[in-house]
């Protein structure tokens, strides 16, 4: 007996499947309606196309290239553009605020997913959170670090360090471009490429290879996450991700052992530290008694966002 199977993967391709035991007549069939079926796309460019309000001179073949080698990666790379898509749902409605309240153009808020793809990670640089910060830069814009406490991985404090980063460079540079740019090599980097090249044009100097694609990279991201359904990406509502609801209480005391506070708390110690993840041990000594905001689940743990269903369900019983 021949089992075909057709499968159907997301952004533009149709494969057919050709199982061991068909015959050699099947396989060329089969083989002929695969080269029929499957099919990749070039990706057509928009017309215009702005990072922070300024223009991307896509009429220049070399920017037109750099562009259109991002928008392909992401485009077919779809496990991680869809994950993108879920992240941002959760994280960038508490991001976007603190741009706008700095003064910083909303676009920026994707350079989290070219750095760390609003994940925690740790690069092997030590450069650590969504913003992927270095402890220096991160002391120097008045986030703390050390071996109990790294506010690196506190996503709104770590934003508005970055902020102030952004801030720095644009006074510096007064081009929004060049400072997503800078973000990547340094303001030190920038500068000397400008020396050297007597241009002062993102699109115009030549940098570094990783350098030269991140503006493009945070391009082709903004393009796909603004318009996903054009790119083959569908998705509902509940496949997006959402904060664990939380309440936020105050200690200005040591805590001896943070699996014990959680309890106390109407939670365990992982989904503690889930929300608090700049909380980097067990305990914390607090000598000097500063005040820390500690973010406790609401709901008895609840973690995660109700369906419309399970609300209708929810207050039917409770009318019951």
């Amino acid at each position: 007996m021949r089992i075909r199977f057709l499968l159907l993967i997301p952004a533009f391709f149709t494969v057919s499947c050709i199982t061991p035991d068909t015959s050699a007549q099947d396989k060329q069939d089969e083989k002929r309606t695969f080269e029929k079926e499957y099919s990749i796309f070039a990706i057509k460019h928009p017309q215009e196309l702005y990072f922070a309000g300024e223009r991307v001179p896509l009429e220049n073949l070399d920017v037109k290239e750099g562009y259109d080698k991002e928008i392909h990666v992401n485009t077919y790379w779809q496990s991680q553009t869809m994950l993108f898509i879920k992240r941002a749902n959760k994280y960038f409605p508490v991001i976007e605020p603190i741009l706008k309240k700095n003064g910083i153009p909303d676009d920026f808020k994707y350079i989290t997913l070219i750095e760390s793809g609003l994940e925690n990670l740790v690069s092997p640089a030590k450069a650590v959170g969504f913003w992927q910060l270095m402890e220096g830069t991160a002391r120097d814009y008045g986030l703390e670090v050390n071996s109990e406490v790294d506010e690196r991985y506190h996503y709104e404090k770590a934003t508005v360090a970055a902020c102030e980063y952004f801030k720095s460079a644009y006074e510096k540079f007064q081009s929004w471009t060049l400072v997503a740019a800078s973000y990547n090599v340094g303001m030190r980097g920038i500068d000397r490429q400008i020396e050297r090249q007597k241009e002062t044009n993102y699109y115009d100097l030549l940098l570094n290879t990783e350098t030269s694609r991140y503006v493009y990279r945070i391009l082709a991201v903004k393009q796909l996450l603004e318009n996903p359904n054009d790119y083959g990406f569908f998705f509902e509502e509940e496949d997006l991700y959402h904060e664990i609801p939380y309440n936020e209480i105050e200690v200005n005391t040591a805590v001896a052992d943070f699996a014990d506070f959680a309890k106390e708390h109407g939670t365990n110690y992982k989904i503690l530290k889930t929300l608090n993840p700049w909380l980097r041990e067990s305990y914390l000594t607090n000598k000097s008694h500063k005040t820390y905001v500690i973010r406790i689940p609401v709901e008895g743990g609840r973690t995660f966002k109700p369906s419309k269903e399970d609300v209708v369900e929810e207050e039917i019983n409770s009318n019951l």
